[in-house]
């Protein structure tokens, strides 16, 4: 095993300064370390508490739909709450966990001691953090009420006077130039800062997924923040990019948006079904059959998965070409998909394994996001999604699709990071527990509004009538919501209260084949003292097979290789 060459001595003395000796609190550390692991930490534990304030959101939604002509909000608090909802679930939840896991991770998983530009990184941290808290400060005067995406002209000044509008895109558009700034740092890190002998071939999946991603988002965001900007100078400076009748075209921002939403939800889909390719390589012991095939796919879905963003625009006055173009781009990722979830399953179902917690919400995000994307590829049918656009059907759909990838393999991934991130175990029954309550939650809460749908309940209605053969739809999903956020708390509880019951987790709990198990739990500052020449997809067996040698020809203690600093 081959490592760098020693650093140099110094050519001069050194002096070491007599200034005070005092330690910064925590928090301070935390909130100027441009370390990587640092700003991984502080994106997932903001993720997280982002998760449960749109838990909150969704329950009091769910609460107000449970029964006929409620009376528990009002109009414009629904619109508030559904409208915080979004951007919460959206930009604050699911891709700030996927980038913090990414940022904590990746750089660990190809053998590097930082990332390229720690600087930048850290600007876009506090990006997001600036543009989350002005989000959430909005409700001190006007929260936005102009639905999850404001689309013209119900967000022109004429229909929305007040200022929140102003406060969605001004903090959306700071979290996203964030998030650019993250995705830029991860890129040149990827492409320059690999240990000797991780060419591409043998990164692992996770690697991939965060190559895929982030090229993805640098693609996507560009537009995103133009359409904001753009908005932005309609509302407050005069302009008419979005004006109907003024030179402008409403449905324009709908293009922009929407190749953006697109795109975040494939990047979505694409990082969790990394971190979920990792956990069940890792625990049944073997290489994902067809791993070249699920890479492929993560890349092919990454781009004919975006260009399918017009399926959102069925029910306006598109021209048909691009309707047509949209369901044929739909169903064709029936085939990346089918192929990376099919590996996936055949690798469980060929495998010898213990039930552990990063495996069962795996197998949970699977279930979902199956049902989801089965549902999605019904509504990409022009006649289909004509019908159900807009309505409870696309919405189970969409949260079928989301809950799995996000919630579930935000948690799968996390369970099975947690031990190398905080040097705790996580407790098994606490997990079990919550995940099914989660599951339970779920399909309770999502599974009633696919009739709902078809019955025709719309999405942003604040209430319903009695008569309309909805109540019991919206009853069972009300309780299975509640169901769900008790699981969330249940789960999110569980990080918490491991992180000083359980016992110090060793640094390699689960035999793990790539280099992030060779690092101290939690990693030292630099990650490695010495790297070692990657040779094949699994340099950690790769390291304990030399060791073995090493022992049997005497020359090594017997033992699991032990972690560097």
């Amino acid at each position: 095993m081959s490592v760098y060459p020693p650093t140099a001595p110094p050519t001069r003395p050194e002096v070491a300064g007599g200034g005070p000796s005092g330690t910064r609190p925590r928090w301070v550390q935390l909130a100027t370390s441009p370390d990587h692991k640092d700003i991984g930490l502080i994106l997932i534990v903001s993720a997280f508490g982002a998760l449960f304030l749109a838990a909150v959101e969704l329950l009091l939604v769910r609460i107000q739909l449970a029964v006929p002509e409620n009376l528990f909000l009002n109009s414009v608090t629904f619109d508030r709450l559904l409208s915080v909802y979004g951007e919460t679930a959206i930009f604050l939840f699911a891709l700030p966990l996927l980038l913090g896991l990414f940022y904590y991770v990746v750089p660990l998983q190809i053998g590097s001691r930082g990332t390229a530009l720690p600087r930048l990184g850290q600007t876009g941290l506090w990006l997001f953090m600036f543009g989350g808290l002005m989000l959430y400060a909005a409700f001190l005067y006007t929260p936005p009420e102009a639905g999850i995406n404001p689309l013209p002209p119900f967000s022109e000044v004429t229909f929305t006077s007040n200022n929140g509008v102003d406060v969605w895109l001004a903090s959306t558009g700071m979290i996203v130039l964030g998030f650019l700034l993250l995705v830029i740092d991860l890129l040149t890190t990827l492409h320059h800062l690999r240990a000797p002998g991780m060419v591409w071939r043998r990164a692992p999946v996770f690697v991939w997924a965060a190559s895929i991603v982030s090229w993805l988002l640098v693609a996507v965001i560009p537009v995103f923040l133009a359409a904001v900007t753009m908005l932005m100078i309609d509302r407050r400076l005069g302009g008419t990019f979005f004006t109907g009748g003024a030179g402008g075209a409403p449905m324009l921002w709908q293009h922009f948006s929407y190749i953006f939403f697109t795109g975040s939800y494939m990047a979505i889909a694409i990082g969790f079904l990394g971190a979920i390719a990792e956990i069940i390589e890792t625990f049944t012991g073997r290489e994902i059959p067809g791993r070249r095939s699920v890479i492929n796919s993560m890349i092919a879905i990454a781009v004919i998965g975006t260009l399918a963003w017009t399926q959102n625009m069925l029910t306006t006055p598109l021209a048909s070409g691009w309707k047509y173009y949209a369901m044929l781009m739909s169903i064709a990722l029936i085939v990346p998909f089918g192929l990376i979830f099919y590996n996936l399953i055949a690798a469980v179902g060929r495998g010898d394994f213990h039930m552990r917690a990063p495996l069962r919400f795996a197998m949970g995000a699977l279930s979902l996001a199956s049902i989801g994307l089965l549902a999605e590829v019904a509504q990409s049918t022009i006649a289909v999604g004509s019908r159900l656009q807009h309505t409870y059907d696309a919405w189970a759909a969409t949260h079928f699709a989301l809950i799995g990838f996000a919630v579930f393999g935000g948690f799968a991934a996390i369970s099975y990071w947690y031990p190398k991130m905080t040097g705790r175990q996580l407790n098994e029954d606490r997990s079990r527990i919550s995940f099914q309550v989660m599951l339970a939650g779920a399909f309770i809460a999502l599974l009633p509004l696919f009739g709902a749908g078809v019955e025709g309940q719309v999405t942003d209605a604040y209430r319903f009538f009695g008569g309309q053969d909805l109540d019991l739809y919206n009853l069972i999903a009300g309780i299975g919501t509640l169901i769900l956020f008790v699981g969330v708390v249940l789960a999110i509880g569980n990080l918490i209260k491991s992180r000083t019951e359980e016992p110090v987790a060793p640094p390699d709990p689960w035999r793990g084949a790539s280099l992030e198990w060779l690092a101290l739990s939690p990693p030292a500052a630099h990650n490695f003292d010495v790297l070692p020449d990657v040779r094949s997809t699994r340099p950690m067996h790769d390291i304990r097979e030399a060791l073995q040698r090493r022992e049997a020809e005497g020359s090594e203690p017997a033992g699991d290789p032990q972690p560097v600093a």
